[in-house]
């Protein structure tokens, strides 16, 4: 897929992914888009390329006062950064959140700092997010449900990736939604990466969180990055080998290096993503990646 487009996602009815185009990357962002009795988007994007998403909506034939739910899986901007700006075109809509998320949207100030603090330069990506209203959002926890009329979203907390993380699961059809608790799927290698980013990132969680999404028993995983594909149980395997990997070789290289910023410079130089996506995108991951390990390891190795 390319930026701005968006195709069905085979064999669940009435799905679509659509490409954000996100830091000007294919295949890097998702959208998911619901066109159920009441109709929900899956995730925002940043907010950046929203109007391509307005037009895919359209396209699908979701009218602005018909769009039912806004559901961003968690607060980080990459996800909900265009919540705002949805929910001032589609007046009709709620806004759902896992709860530790709700005042994120309400005022996203701390976030927006936090965000800039952690991007750096990938900022310019971005748009400002817009406030929500208060009467607008609801939080949600574990085992919660989000009625879509004909099918169900059910709450599954993840707070691996950040305590404010959830994935979401359609079981009629065996669709997980797995926001960012199952890495970063590429479509162009068939490979899981990891995503660790700072500054709440728990590799034991994460690891809890994947066995969790295979005790759902899944047919289709739907990766906020990127894009749908059917469920093999070694994918899970993949992704802990992944997160596993990555958080020795972080522990490892900071043995060997004088200082973090060698570090992070050391993998932002090394990273492969670069077979993948632009250098730009893999050097940012590399470096946001190495960073959040880092952070964990101050966390659980400080006596």
């Amino acid at each position: 897929m390319n930026a701005g487009e968006f195709e069905p996602v085979r064999g669940v009815p009435d799905l679509y992914v659509h490409d954000t185009g996100m830091f000007e990357t294919d295949e890097y962002g998702s959208v998911y888009v619901y066109d159920a009795d009441r109709p929900a988007v899956i995730d925002t994007g940043t907010g950046a390329n929203r109007e391509a998403l307005f037009e895919t909506i359209d396209a699908i034939g979701i009218d602005r006062d018909e769009l039912a739910w806004i559901v961003p899986t968690h607060a980080h901007l990459d996800h909900a950064g265009g919540a705002g700006h949805l929910a001032r075109r589609y007046p009709n809509a709620e806004v759902v959140v896992p709860e530790k998320g709700v005042r994120h949207l309400v005022d996203p100030e701390a976030l927006v700092a936090g965000t800039k603090s952690a991007v750096r330069d990938q900022w310019r990506h971005y748009a400002e997010p817009a406030p929500i209203p208060e009467s607008r959002v609801t939080g949600v926890g574990e085992g919660d449900r989000i009625d879509l009329g004909d099918r169900r979203l059910v709450v599954h907390e993840a707070p691996g990736h950040a305590p404010h993380h959830a994935v979401y699961h359609e079981p009629d059809t065996g669709v997980v939604f797995t926001a960012d608790a199952a890495g970063i799927y590429v479509p162009e290698a068939g490979v899981v990466r990891q995503t660790t980013p700072p500054p709440q990132f728990d590799l034991d969680q994460c690891l809890r969180d994947l066995e969790a999404i295979a005790g759902l028993c899944p047919d289709y995983l739907c990766f906020a990055h990127f894009g749908p594909r059917e469920y093999d149980p070694d994918l899970i395997g993949e992704a802990k080998r992944a997160y596993v990997e990555w958080v020795e070789a972080v522990r490892v290289k900071r043995t060997e290096l004088d200082g973090d910023d060698a570090v992070v410079d050391h993998f932002e130089a090394t990273s492969r993503d670069v077979e993948f996506w632009n250098p730009e995108r893999a050097r940012a991951d590399a470096s946001l990646n190495a960073r959040g390990v880092l952070e964990y390891l101050d966390r659980v190795e400080t006596p």
